[in-house]
């Protein structure tokens, strides 16, 4: 009987999406279409915040890779996934209010850190509008989903808020579909 209401518990999380109301979790890209475009890191230019560098010291957040469901991917020190929003075309974070609520910023108080196969020198920090510091990596502001768990990834390739949703590899790009 546990098991099945756990099953039923769970689809309807995956039903109810990843945190908005504005894309259902199944408009996902077609079969064959591709999404080049999104995993190369944005160019800077004038009117684009140039993310700092951080050191792999101090007390910043903690960037780490695991393995997942979609390879070897990024994560924080708990385990918790980490999303690129891929309408994001440069540093400068565009999810605010619901957005945000849905996908809390990775946010830092020191220059983040790398672990595993996280490379420090992708790792930066762009300004959000209330003044607090999100985390970067290769240029991209860096993300959670508000309602997953320690090594959960249900929201990988999803669309919501304007944009794709994507879980980010090493290197920086995102994961495939």
């Amino acid at each position: 009987m546990r098991a099945i209401v756990a099953l039923v518990l769970a689809a309807a999380v995956v039903l109810a999406g990843c945190g908005s109301s504005e894309s259902p979790p199944s408009s996902r890209p077609s079969g064959g279409s591709s999404t080049e475009e999104t995993t190369k890191a944005p160019a800077p230019s004038a009117a684009t915040p140039t993310p700092t560098r951080a050191p792999d010291a101090g007390t910043g957040t903690v960037i780490k890779t695991a393995a997942g469901d979609f390879g070897t991917m990024l994560f924080d020190r708990s385990g918790q996934a980490i999303y690129l929003f891929a309408k994001e075309r440069t540093s400068k974070p565009e999810c605010y209010g619901a957005c945000a609520k849905a996908w809390p910023p990775v946010l830092t108080k020191d220059g983040p850190r790398a672990r595993g196969e996280t490379r420090s020198g992708l790792l930066g920090t762009t300004r959000r509008a209330d003044g607090t510091s999100q985390v970067t990596y290769h240029g991209h502001p860096l993300y959670y989903y508000a309602h997953e768990g320690k090594d959960q990834v249900i929201c990988h390739n999803v669309t919501e808020n304007g944009g794709l949703w994507l879980v980010v590899t090493p290197k920086g790009e995102p994961a495939p579909a």
